[in-house]
């Protein structure tokens, strides 16, 4: 991706949120940042604590991460976003890889 072979691993999450947002507007896609995503227990409805990092033409929830290794509780985290958000499909992207291919997974509701 662009992104990371522009500016490469080692930056905050945070940055390339903003990077991959402008990169994905730029290229006509409707992204929504950090969007809230309400869970609900039994009659409890919770409208905080569950943000999606991006939100790609309101089908494909991207998760970022910057860890040294992806874990298995970060692809069940999006897995959970999915089911909450009634999603099919989800992107896992850690940028912290040498090669960014190498760090990104595909989830499916």
């Amino acid at each position: 991706m662009r992104v990371h072979s522009m500016v490469g691993p080692g930056l905050l999450e945070s940055a390339y949120r903003e990077f991959l947002h402008f990169e994905l507007v730029r290229n006509g896609l409707v992204v929504e940042k950090e969007k809230i995503l309400p869970a609900t227990y039994d009659s409890l409805k919770v409208d905080f604590g569950f943000r999606i990092d991006l939100l790609v033409e309101n089908k494909v929830v991207i998760e970022l991460k910057a860890v040294d290794s992806l874990l298995l509780v970060h692809r069940q985290q999006l897995l959970t976003y999915l089911k909450l958000g009634h999603y099919e499909t989800g992107l896992l992207i850690n940028f912290r890889e040498a090669h960014l291919r190498d760090g990104i997974r595909r989830v499916s509701n």
